[in-house]
């Protein structure tokens, strides 16, 4: 029996783009967040929607005894802006706020909710890139009990192969379609598990 791999740039389930970089972007996307085209918030419409949902749980003895259930989600909203400024983008992280107070549900399961902004230009003012660069907004609730959000920033001028981001803002690397992705570096739980394999 032989299996069938789908090509890492085309998943037939997923929406597609006229664009051909949108296209390419939601290539290296499509394997871990769950897309959409045309999605419309607050009146305003975004060129791609994309929800990743990742669940954790430890298990004991058998793998149907679990515990220590978290759940980690990242909302990401893709827009175009010609010559975004400073305050295109503190206009994101405004939404970004208003759709925390909505959207995260903080029980003792949560552990995670990040409201990633990416902006697709045509030319990044100076300011503009300060800001993205140093730019960090995390907050605990509960004083951490039940986990936390985050909003990250990211701007990408694709014609110059420019992408700047927020400290925290993994999927930049999805943005940068003139480089390969590069795996992260190995956790402290993958280390663990590499010694306990010797």
């Amino acid at each position: 029996m032989t299996a069938e791999r789908a090509s890492p740039e085309r998943d037939d389930d997923r929406p597609t783009w006229d664009d051909e970089y949108v296209e390419r972007v939601a290539g290296r996307l499509s394997h871990h967040y769950d897309l959409e085209r045309g999605y419309r918030l607050e009146g305003e419409q975004f060129t791609m929607y994309g929800q990743l949902r990742v669940t954790y749980e430890r298990h004991a003895i058998h793998p149907s005894v679990t515990f220590g259930h978290h759940e980690a989600r990242e909302h990401l909203f893709v827009t175009e802006c010609e010559r975004p400024t400073v305050a295109t983008l503190e206009g994101l992280e405004a939404l970004g706020e208003r759709l925390a107070e909505e959207w995260v549900e903080a029980d003792e399961d949560h552990y995670s909710t990040d409201f990633t902004f990416a902006v697709i230009a045509a030319e990044l003012p100076e300011d503009a890139r300060e800001y993205v660069s140093g730019y960090r907004n995390r907050t605990l609730l509960t004083y951490g009990y039940n986990g936390h959000y985050e909003i990250n920033l990211l701007v990408v001028v694709p014609a110059r192969e420019v992408c700047v981001s927020s400290a925290n803002a993994d999927v930049a690397q999805a943005f940068a379609v003139w480089e390969p992705i590069v795996a992260e570096t190995p956790g402290r739980l993958d280390r663990l598990l590499g010694w306990l394999s010797r």
